[in-house]
Formats: C-alpha cells, sequence, structure tokens
C-alpha cells in the first residue's frame, strides 16, 4: 500500500498549523495586549474627545535620573494634562489606592500586579518636572480594558472602557491657557526619544536593571527613593514595623515587614 498522499497530506497539513499556532501564541502575547489595548484607548479618544480641545500625544518615552519613563498616552487640554496608563486584563481585579500590588483573579487563578495608580505616579512626577506643571494641572489616569470586573471600590481616576473619557470630560475648569497648551505639546514631543524599536528595547532593559537595583538596595517601588525603618503608629498595625519611603508625606511608598 502505498502511503505517499498520505504522509504527504499530512505534511501540507501540518505546515499550514505551525503558522497558525505560532499566530495565536503572538496574538496572546503581553507585548499584543498591551498593543490591542492603547489601541482602543487611541481610537475611542480620537472619536470621542473634540480634536480642537484636546490633543493625544501617544507612546511618549521620557528620560530620567536612572534611565527612562514610558507614557502610554498624554491628552493635553485647557482642562489640565491627563496622563493615562492602560491596562488589558481580563477576569476579577480587586485592589486600593495605597496597596502596593493589586489582585487579579480568572478562576481559581490569582495573579499580582503592581498597583497602577503607583506606576503612573512616576509618569506625572516626570511630566511635571518637564513641563513645570502644578497638581492641579495634571491627572493620573488609570484605563482598563478587556474582559475584566472590578471587585473593589475603585477611585474616580481609575476606570473602565470609555469611563476615561468620562473622566476627562467631567474636568470643566480651564487650568492652562491655549498658549500653555501649545507649549506642552511642544515641549513633550521635542523631549521624547524618538518612537522606534530600539527606545522600547532599551527601556525594557532599564526596567529590568532597576527592578534588580531596588531589590538590592532596598529603594521605594514608587519614587526610587531610599526606603527608611518605621514604626506604625495608629491603625490595625499599631506598633509593627515596615519599611517607608524617605520622602514621606510627599511620597507614601511602604513594603511591609
Amino acid at each position: 500500500m502505498d502511503l505517499t498522499p498520505v504522509v504527504n497530506s499530512f505534511v501540507s497539513t501540518f505546515l499550514y498549523i505551525i503558522p497558525l499556532l505560532a499566530l495565536v501564541i503572538f496574538l496572546k502575547s503581553p507585548f499584543m495586549k498591551g498593543f490591542f489595548g492603547e489601541a482602543i484607548v487611541n481610537i475611542s479618544a480620537s472619536l470621542l474627545l473634540n480634536k480642537n480641545d484636546y490633543r493625544l500625544i501617544k507612546n511618549v518615552t521620557l528620560p530620567t535620573e536612572n534611565g527612562t519613563t514610558q507614557i502610554d498616552h498624554i491628552i493635553v487640554s485647557r482642562y489640565g494634562v491627563f496622563v493615562v496608563e492602560t491596562k488589558n486584563m481580563k477576569g476579577w481585579i480587586f485592589g486600593g489606592p495605597h496597596q502596593k500590588t493589586w489582585t487579579q483573579k480568572i478562576y481559581r487563578h490569582t495573579n499580582k500586579f503592581q498597583n497602577p495608580l503607583h506606576q503612573n505616579y512616576k509618569h506625572v512626577q516626570t511630566l511635571k518636572s518637564l513641563l513645570g506643571l502644578n497638581n492641579q494641572q495634571i491627572h493620573s489616569l488609570i484605563v482598563f480594558v478587556g474582559d475584566s470586573t472590578f471587585k473593589t471600590a475603585m477611585p474616580a481616576n481609575v476606570t473602565y472602557g470609555f469611563g476615561y473619557i468620562r473622566f476627562i470630560k467631567s474636568n470643566l475648569r480651564w487650568v492652562l491657557s491655549e498658549e500653555e497648551v501649545e507649549r506642552i505639546v511642544d515641549l513633550t514631543k521635542t523631549g521624547r526619544l524618538t518612537p522606534s524599536f530600539k527606545t522600547n528595547r532599551d527601556h525594557v532593559k532599564n526596567l529590568r536593571n532597576n527592578a534588580r537595583e531596588k531589590q538590592i538596595d532596598n529603594l521605594c517601588p514608587i519614587c526610587g527613593s531610599q526606603m527608611v525603618l518605621r514604626v506604625a503608629k495608629k491603625g490595625p498595625n499599631t506598633g509593627n514595623k515596615f519599611w517607608g519611603c524617605s520622602k514621606f508625606p510627599g511620597c507614601r511608598g511602604a513594603v511591609t515587614i
């Protein structure tokens, strides 16, 4: 019995399956999840925010003292500068403003991830320094996209889907003039590193190096300053020791012991 046709058919099918499997794996990768999440925010901002009032700047990488920081979206308007961090996640999301890590739960699987408000803090501080803004002129904004549900109460600046549009439009007081808006847009574009694969690769390398240094030097997970051993003076943890940021109360970074 000649099995050649069967073998050839199997080989042909197998050759089709390999690229399809590679494509599925690529589409489910963290890179593509981030890409799709940012694309959703980009498209909705373009469609739902008046371009004459709101200026969108995407994928901004800025130099810092210890490397770089990368911002998903910056929306500039007379109502302030909105620094947007995007999270494309599914499952139940648990977290609070002052917690170091939040929790993602998918059925029986539990995953810890960095508090996005803390993550966005560095972005906000870097922009404030670059642009010379005060706290009333800049806003931290977190946007979750994907099939996720908040299971704990979230602050107003942690939103899901198009909720970030409502948050932006809820700011009705002018805090910047048209001239200041133009200045901020120009400074941001000239101060950013050129968007490229190399810029992204170097940024990831800096993140890894900084993570190693924080583990060794006991630096603040929020702003990178040195941590100081403290004792809780009130609340349910009264008398317990913890590591607190040396820049308290300006920074409230803390790590339990």
